[in-house]
């Protein structure tokens, strides 16, 4: 019983202390610590800290820096290096308030560009996950609230800082954002399709046609109001937009041989339903119209496809792979 008391007191010991046996968490920096520093001396251990990427001890410190000096020769410096330690160790949130901060307090500092740069980027990545790195995962399905944050943000920063060192890439990032809100307004429109409400669908379908026009889903925006008019019994507004895609998208597979619209097909879920299949074809349920041709006129998701052909026509993954994710092939 006594050996029991000691192994529990070592344990109950060791469970207090953390991890401070280990060495881990002496950077953490407290006022007393700082006691009697001077701005000078705030500034170079935060550097120290964010060459080192410890972010968690460069916040505390860039915190305590602009308490103890709000209107120092470092202070702007510093509410630019705080947001970039939020982004970097993932608290976007927080991010986004210093740069929203930021913006407010300082519209004309002539780094502004960047607070709108790290909030954009921090936006984009409040709705990503670890796993995204190792699995293919379709975004435009998630909540799209933060892209058009981002979205917005990105234009803005472009709008007003046509020359900024970040333009280009936002450039970039808005052009990905902008295919990402397409093409949750089809995903929109085909769960509208499943649900019957026709008038939604088309609706989603137009403001795809009319507000993004330069995106990949364009072509399924006009399937989407070609099929919803058809079913509302709008013949001509289903016939205008089966022209405008026969003319602009002639390979679209809802389209024939003829250039006339195929309002019985079916681009998603053709295979048989779950009901067919157990009552042997007798019970066939046809599947709401939906729409998808990403692998036909986004550029990316082909890119994407013909690189893992490839991959595995070359040879085929082991399950130790599979389990690690290709860490360890």
């Amino acid at each position: 019983m006594k050996n029991i008391a000691y192994i529990l007191l070592i344990l109950s010991l060791s469970v207090t202390s953390g991890c401070s046996w280990l060495g881990w968490g002496d950077d953490e920096t407290t006022e007393d610590d700082t006691a009697g520093y001077t701005e000078r001396d705030f500034y170079e251990k935060i550097q120290s800290s964010l060459n080192a990427k410890n972010w968690s001890t460069a916040i505390s410190n860039l915190q305590l820096l602009e308490s103890q000096f709000p209107f120092g020769k470092y202070a702007e410096q510093g509410q630019l290096e705080l947001m970039y330690a939020q982004f970097k160790s993932a608290a976007y949130e927080d991010a986004i308030s210093s740069a929203d901060r930021f913006i407010r307090l300082h519209p004309q500092h002539p780094n502004v560009d960047y607070a709108f740069y790290v909030k954009g980027l921090s936006e984009i990545s409040q709705t990503s996950g670890f796993f995204d790195n190792f699995l293919p995962t379709d975004t435009s399905k998630r909540d799209i609230g933060t892209a058009r944050d981002s979205f917005a943000t990105f234009t803005e920063l472009l709008s007003r800082f046509p020359k900024s060192p970040y333009a280009a890439d936002a450039r970039k990032r808005l052009i990905n954002l902008r295919n990402q809100l397409a093409r949750a307004e089809i995903h929109a429109a085909n769960y509208y399709f499943s649900r019957g409400a026709y008038v939604a669908a088309a609706n989603r379908g137009r403001y795809v046609v009319e507000n993004f026009q330069q995106s990949p889903a364009v072509p399924d925006g006009l399937a989407v109001m070609a099929q919803a008019y058809y079913m509302l019994e709008m013949q001509e507004l289903s016939d205008n937009a089966v022209a405008v895609m026969a003319a602009n998208y002639p390979e679209h597979p809802s389209l024939m041989a003829d250039g006339s619209f195929d309002y019985d097909r079916r681009l998603l879920d053709a295979g048989d339903s779950f009901l067919t299949k157990i009552t042997f074809g007798l019970i066939d349920r046809a599947e709401p119209p939906a729409f998808d041709t990403r692998y036909l006129y986004d550029r990316a998701t082909r890119d994407a496809e013909s690189l893992s052909d490839g991959k595995e026509s070359q040879e085929s993954r082991s399950v130790w792979s599979w389990l690690t994710f290709g860490l360890m092939d």
